[in-house]
């Protein structure tokens, strides 16, 4: 039996999905058609949208009759979209979520009312900073849950994670790329313990700073923080620190009664400082902000939920920080 496809490149992909209705296919072929355009992978965009492989591979059977194209095909171990699909792509990812709302009715949303977990990437700082507003968040979606899990370890790469999950909350600059809003600011202190001997009058010196071991958050191979990058402009190599670890708030513990020093955001040493019995001092190498905003995928801006819930979560940080009740 013959299996090749030719491949079309029709001049509009949208064409293609219109006549993917006009000839009486169904519709919900394109819900794995998204996920397996976005996942590039089987089993991944069966996993999401919680088909098992045989049924998302019968599903991509009938997609590639449908478009009369491969979709994915494999190269080395991994698997890459046609031309076709990439076109299709950004047609799918606007047009399904204007077919889920118009088979909903357009019905008001109501968080009260709302069943869904909402997936959030960012660091346990990130957790301590933004639990109160999460809490008053969630406090209005009964229904509703959140599931945070890590920064992504290749953060150049970070479109198809903007996508699969809901948010990504980090700083600019490490190479997440998509809709943004502003939460809040903080600044890089330098965490030590206050008897380590580098420190004269409280104040630790550049020069000290360099020649400390260092203890590192480090959340990916790829991954830098702005003081990673302000630290190599001026030529400090923190690649093989005396102690890693995967979360900036272990750091505190590890520092405490030794001679290491490590770079943390001041309100976390504010909070674990007293409860670890470490200081934060002024970082000798420039003041640096910590911008954290709140990321997201343009194609959700066409779901209700999930503007609902960005939106909700922004005001609640904001109140928050404005000594508010929201």
């Amino acid at each position: 039996m013959d299996t090749s496809y030719r491949t079309n490149t029709p001049s509009a992909p949208g064409a293609s999905i219109r006549t993917m209705a006009s000839n009486g296919y169904d519709l919900k072929l394109l819900v794995p058609l998204r996920a397996l355009l976005e996942e590039a992978n089987v089993t991944r965009a069966g996993e999401r949208v919680q088909m098992g492989q045989s049924s998302m591979s019968t599903a991509l059977a009938r997609l590639r009759t449908v478009f009369n194209d491969e979709l994915l095909v494999r190269v080395g171990r991994d698997y890459e979209l046609t031309p076709l699909a990439r076109l299709l792509l950004p047609q799918v990812q606007l047009t399904l979520p204007l077919i889920e709302r118009v088979l909903a009715g357009e019905q008001v949303f109501d968080p009260s009312t709302l069943q869904r977990s909402f997936s959030i990437m960012m660091t346990d700082y990130g957790v301590m900073r933004l639990r109160g507003a999460l809490a008053r968040t969630l406090a209005d979606a009964p229904g509703m849950a959140v599931d945070v899990v890590p920064l992504p370890e290749r953060p150049m790469e970070s479109e198809r994670d903007l996508i699969t999950h809901d948010f990504v909350i980090t700083v600019p600059g490490i190479g997440i790329e998509g809709e943004s809003a502003d939460l809040l600011v903080d600044e890089y202190v330098c965490l030590i313990d206050p008897n380590n001997s580098a420190l004269v009058d409280g104040e630790l010196s550049f020069e000290r700073f360099v020649a400390l071991p260092q203890a590192v958050a480090q959340f990916g191979r790829l991954h830098f923080t702005p003081a990673d990058r302000r630290l190599r402009e001026l030529g400090v190599d923190r690649s093989e620190p005396r102690v890693t670890t995967g979360s900036f708030l272990s750091l505190p513990s590890i520092v405490a009664g030794t001679d290491l020093v490590a770079v943390v955001p001041r309100k976390l040493a504010e909070v674990m400082g007293p409860v670890t019995g470490t200081i934060g001092v002024d970082a000798p190498f420039g003041a640096l902000p910590i911008d954290l905003k709140l990321w997201w995928h343009e194609t959700h801006d066409s779901d209700a939920a999930h503007v609902w819930f960005r939106r909700r979560f922004i005001d609640a940080v904001q109140s928050e920080l404005h000594g508010a009740t929201a």
